[in-house]
């Protein structure tokens, strides 16, 4: 039953999420990628005005897509925004910006079109519409999270995914501040409202409590099993993946072994192995 997976996910990807955000799904079905990219429409009820998150790849018919469906809702693309830089998130963002005439926005200046960056603890709005940005480094070092707290919702990029679990992608990104953020996103869930995770890939996650914390015990249990592999004589990430990752899918093998090195490197640093 769907209520006994993390994060209690919905059962199809796309379409209608919250009162405010729509999931445009991108054609990039992969292993990575799960269905495909997520690229969000966000707006205030009663506005005219939107804003896109996570354009996704360089697709001529998905970009165009994204932006009839908001022309059909009445509504002028304002803004874009990027949690963060890998392609298949921001590839299509330059193209996007030449249709929509839009600024884009990320955390990193080499993703950027325009003069605004973003940073965590901004707000932003557009049409009423109120976003507010939160860092959540550690996947990759400028990924960010979008909090909606109208619908008590968080954009979360690859940070947290609607469905599996995410890789830290070294040496870019750090477990350590992967847990840092983790724990952040845990306490907006604990505290502050936070009930609905709207992810870079797979289906929305209605208890984004339940997932934080399923995601915190999976990477304590990784990171045991890795620190476990070492004590038995494992010496290269290659060989702590065949050991760990046994039963992960072949064509994840090269994203486990980016995650094993950045376990590896969070133990060397805290004087664990």
């Amino acid at each position: 039953m769907t209520g006994l997976l993390p994060g209690d996910p919905a059962d199809t990807v796309g379409g209608a999420a919250t009162p405010r955000a729509l999931c445009v799904l991108a054609p990039n079905p992969s292993p990575m990628t799960l269905d495909g990219t997520n690229t969000w429409l966000l707006s205030e009820p009663g506005s005219d005005l939107a804003v896109v998150i996570d354009p996704g790849p360089l697709d001529e018919g998905h970009l165009r897509r994204v932006v009839r469906i908001a022309e059909e809702q009445g509504k002028r693309i304002a803004l874009t925004l990027l949690t963060h830089g890998h392609h298949d998130h921001a590839e299509g963002a330059a193209r996007f910006a030449e249709l929509t005439g839009t600024p884009v926005r990320a955390l990193d200046p080499a993703h950027r079109l325009g003069d605004e960056g973003l940073h965590g603890g901004q707000r932003i709005e557009v049409g009423g519409l109120d976003l507010r940005v939160v860092a959540t480094p550690g996947h990759t070092a400028d990924s960010l999270t979008f909090h909606l707290p109208a619908d008590g919702a968080i954009l979360t990029g690859d940070t947290v995914l609607g469905r599996g679990t995410t890789m830290v992608a070294h040496p870019d990104g750090r477990l350590g501040d992967y847990l840092d953020s983790l724990r952040r996103l845990h306490t907006m869930a604990s505290e502050h409202g936070v009930r609905t995770v709207l992810p870079g890939h797979g289906p929305v996650l209605a208890d984004a409590l339940g997932a934080v914390d399923y995601y915190l015990a999976h990477r304590a249990g990784r990171l045991a099993q890795v620190e476990t592999a070492v004590e038995a004589g494992c010496r290269t990430a290659a060989e702590v993946v065949a050991r760990v990752y046994a039963d992960v899918d072949p064509a994840l093998r090269p994203a486990a072994e980016l995650s094993v090195r950045a376990q590896l490197t969070y133990l060397e640093d805290h004087g664990l192995i």
